[in-house]
């Protein structure tokens, strides 16, 4: 009795030890895997703050001022207190005729917007540029000795802490200064141009992946081939429709594209409808992919319960299918966004400018973006220009988180109806 024991449990040791090996090596294999995630996690997170220090440290910190004219020679008040009229002559004063003639063509200089007088009075009069400025680390770390050498080195100037991202920034327009330059052209240029985006890829991107999930037949030769196309087009570089765009809508549409169909004179097809119009076939490919993703993931038994209680197809699509997917929708939204709202390789092609000082007034007009102006402040050898680059980068992180949060507010309000 004893022997058999013996041999029934060996038996059964030796019919449990393959199963258990295999056990053994699959916790291996997943605790390799998580080893590995939580590796390359950690990776992105330390590569993500040594990006944001990096941006940080050379959008502030100290700078050497000179000006070319006192401030205080012109007025016994702060240039920033004065009003229109005290500008103007301030203006009429130290220019040359023929300058204050150029700047009134479009009208009095008293007419002109506060700010504007203020920028010109600063750009074209007072001149201030910067002599030497430091990153913030520096500053931190060696601020005796920028004072001390500063004393020395310029005597007239002055030193101020300055955070180049300001409320001046963001209002001034393009100069060729740095310190009087801003990005308000750009900015308003990259929000009109994602906003022709995705009003024109949106609902092109969800109408294609409704048919194409729900109306074409999976076994159609065209369907596959569309399908096969689209999954091709997501990885074509951007570049490439960049040349798309300036063939088929700066030149073939011109037109419409310069606003020429609709009464528009001076124009030529380089406008931020252009612009907007290649960015949305840019990304139309990876909407119309998340959205057939997140259509897929609505359960079959839902349509079929709608199929069973009379609903047409359509009725079912946008009553019950179309809810359900739309936080799928919604996140490859997001994805879309950050793709194009950084872009520059198609903007540069379709002709979106490096230097312009006036805002876009509409769907027809010149434009650059932020991605061009933070690529052409990074080629500048001037380190004040390095400092404005990093500046952008910050409004070009805070615009994108700021439309990522309305995507991402809208896609839980859909999950919560769901």
């Amino acid at each position: 009795m004893k022997a058999t024991d013996n041999f029934s449990f060996s038996l059964d040791q030796g019919i449990q030890s393959p199963e258990k090996g295999f056990h053994n090596r699959r916790h291996q294999r997943a605790r390799l895997a998580q080893a590995a995630f939580r590796l390359t996690t950690l990776l992105a997170v330390i590569f993500l703050a040594t990006l944001l220090i990096t941006v940080l440290n050379k959008s502030m910190g100290y700078v050497v001022l000179e000006n070319k004219v006192d401030p205080f020679s012109l007025s016994d008040r702060p240039i920033s207190d004065l009003n229109n009229t005290e500008l103007a002559q301030i203006l009429r004063e130290n220019l040359r005729k023929n300058r204050v003639r150029t700047l009134e063509r479009a009208g009095f200089l008293e007419d002109q917007p506060r700010s504007t007088l203020v920028q010109l009075v600063n750009t074209e009069i007072i001149q201030p540029e910067v002599v030497e400025s430091y990153n913030l680390f520096p500053s931190l770390i060696n601020r005796s000795k920028i004072m001390a050498d500063a004393a020395v080195s310029y005597p007239t100037a002055r030193v101020e802490f300055r955070f180049w991202l300001n409320g001046a920034f963001l209002t001034n327009s393009m100069a060729s200064q740095p310190e009087l330059a801003g990005v308000r052209s750009a900015l308003l240029g990259s929000l009109q141009l994602i906003l022709i985006t995705i009003l024109t890829a949106f609902p092109i991107g969800v109408g294609a992946a409704i048919y194409l999930e729900e109306y074409a037949s999976h076994k159609s030769r065209i369907n596959r081939l569309i399908q096969t196309n689209i999954d091709n087009l997501a990885g074509v570089p951007s570049i490439v429709y960049g040349i798309l765009g300036l063939a088929l809508f700066v030149r073939a549409l011109h037109p419409l594209t310069s606003g020429a169909l609709f009464g528009v004179e001076g124009q030529n097809g380089r406008t931020i409808l252009s612009a907007g119009l290649t960015m949305a076939l840019l990304i139309l490919p990876l909407l119309i992919i998340n959205a057939q993703e997140a259509i897929r993931s609505v359960p079959i038994s839902l349509r079929q319960a709608s199929f069973g209680l009379g609903a047409t197809r359509w009725q079912t699509v946008w009553h019950h299918v179309l809810p359900g997917a739309m936080p799928g929708i919604l996140t490859g939204t997001i994805l879309a966004i950050s793709r194009a709202i950084g872009e520059t390789a198609p903007l540069i092609v379709v002709g979106a400018s490096t230097f312009i000082t006036s805002d876009p007034a509409g769907p027809f007009s010149s434009f650059t973006a932020l991605p061009i102006q933070i690529y052409n402040w990074t080629t500048r050898p001037q380190p004040a220009f390095q400092h404005i680059a990093a500046a952008a980068i910050l409004v070009l992180l805070i615009s994108l988180l700021s439309l990522n949060a309305v995507a991402i507010l809208l896609r839980n309000r859909f999950t919560k109806r769901v």
